[in-house]
């Protein structure tokens, strides 16, 4: 069994200029998913985090303003594979975690996001 929806951010890892109380959140939120992981062991309980980056949705062309375009415009040049995630590549990774495929993974973190994070 897998508790799969635990849902963070790349602000957890980055240091991201006005977002300190949501970054301390997401941050909360991984320590949650170390914790649940040895909390929940006797059960079978898997617990990951997946921590998807800017990714091109109607919310976030919302809060910008902007359509697709004007988002990888404004995005691609910080994110190193130099475009928006799309919903579908964040799904993907949600049902890896969720699937037997990743029967041996626990208590880490996904990152999906380009590797905005990671570079």
């Amino acid at each position: 069994m897998t508790l799969d929806r635990v849902n963070a951010s790349v602000a957890a890892t980055k240091g991201f200029p006005s977002l300190s109380v949501y970054s301390a959140t997401k941050a909360a939120l991984r320590s949650f998913a170390r914790t649940w992981t040895s909390d929940l062991k006797a059960r079978k309980i898997r617990v990951n985090v997946v921590s998807p980056g800017n990714t091109d949705t109607e919310g976030l062309r919302g809060l910008a303003k902007a359509d697709s375009t004007q988002l990888e415009a404004t995005y691609a040049q910080h994110i190193p594979l130099g475009r928006l995630g799309r919903a579908e590549e964040i799904a993907k990774a949600v049902s890896f975690l969720a699937s037997d495929e990743s029967s041996y993974v626990a208590g880490s973190e996904l990152f999906v996001d380009g590797g905005l994070a990671q570079v």
